[in-house]
């Protein structure tokens, strides 16, 4: 059975375990939508299109970078990864059924926001940049799932992953138009989010809703900066990657 298949395989072992814990997957899909409520109650529905397209970005981030890094770390502490390798499953069928389930998670994540912005809060659903969306979502995913694998490569155990983490991507989120828009922060804060690949994706999809209802052209700077950060991740993980727990 080819590589490939195998990966296929494990994405759907990947699903089953997911869903078989409701909290867990209660609170991935809830907490993107409780943000969205909460920061369109703040600022009002006048705010909601940038919000909508923050939150999208959040959720695909969380779904994939915050999991990915989260999990795997676990995994490892717990001798999970040191035993697959001793299994007829190769490492990169292992590895990229997680990243494809994470995938999957992240970009239906994105298709619940955009719907419940587009239902409660009234935000226009942008059909023209639909095209331009995908492919922004598809290049953010993979980019991110590569930079969750490189940072657990530098978790040293599972109790400090959470820690580790969150300090990596939530003081990005107020400052890479997410959370606040970028025209509010200072002209150095500015420059200094732009060295980050969240800014750059969280202003690809800003811009898919900004031309609604004309189709947006694509972001290829943006798109070239988040992928730069996903070969650079991956080229690290390549060389730094651990599957037996670090003592």
């Amino acid at each position: 059975m080819n590589v490939a298949r195998l990966a296929l395989r494990q994405v759907v072992y990947e699903n089953r375990a997911f869903w078989r814990s409701p909290a867990a997957a209660f609170f991935t899909f809830a907490f993107p939508l409780i943000f969205l409520v909460i920061f369109s109650l703040l600022f009002g529905r006048e705010a909601a299109q940038f919000f909508t397209a923050g939150i999208i970005t959040l959720s695909l981030i969380s779904a994939t970078y915050t999991n990915i890094a989260m999990t795997v770390t676990i995994a490892r502490d717990e001798g999970i990864l040191k035993r697959i390798r001793g299994t007829p499953l190769p490492p990169l069928a292992y590895l990229a059924g997680r990243m494809l389930h994470a995938v999957a998670i992240g970009l239906l994540l994105a298709v619940i926001v955009m719907a419940f912005g587009a239902l409660v809060q009234g935000v226009d659903v942008p059909w023209a940049g639909l095209p331009v969306l995908v492919l922004v979502l598809i290049v953010g995913s993979a980019a991110f799932c590569a930079l969750g694998l490189a940072v657990s490569a530098l978790v040293p155990n599972a109790d400090a992953a959470p820690a580790i983490v969150n300090a990596s991507v939530l003081p990005l989120y107020f400052i890479s138009n997410v959370f606040v828009p970028s025209d509010n922060a200072p002209a150095w804060l500015d420059a200094v989010s732009k060295a980050f690949p969240i800014r750059h994706l969280a202003d690809a999809v800003a811009s898919v809703y900004a031309a609604s209802p004309a189709a947006p052209p694509i972001p290829w700077v943006d798109l070239a900066v988040v992928a730069a950060w996903g070969v650079g991740a991956a080229l690290f993980t390549l060389r730094f990657f651990r599957w037996e727990p670090r003592r």
